[in-house]
């Protein structure tokens, strides 16, 4: 799906940059940059639904090791 990007022109330009010196495109850092950032949010949100998991699997030793 296509879609407008509109950054401040400070971004722009140092998104120019960085294509340049990588010989790639902005559009391909974009891609990149937007790929990354959904799977390490992906990965946040697993890490916490486990901790989540965890706090209840084991809530009452955690209890007995605030009192120790």
């Amino acid at each position: 799906m296509a879609m407008t990007v509109r950054l401040p022109p400070e971004l722009d330009a140092a998104l120019e940059k960085l294509a340049a010196a990588r010989h790639t495109s902005k559009h391909a850092l974009l891609i990149d940059a937007t790929s990354r950032f959904v799977a390490e949010s992906s990965k946040t949100e697993r890490v916490l639904a486990a901790v989540d998991d965890i706090g209840m699997d084991y809530a009452e030793a955690i209890r007995r090791l605030e009192d120790a």
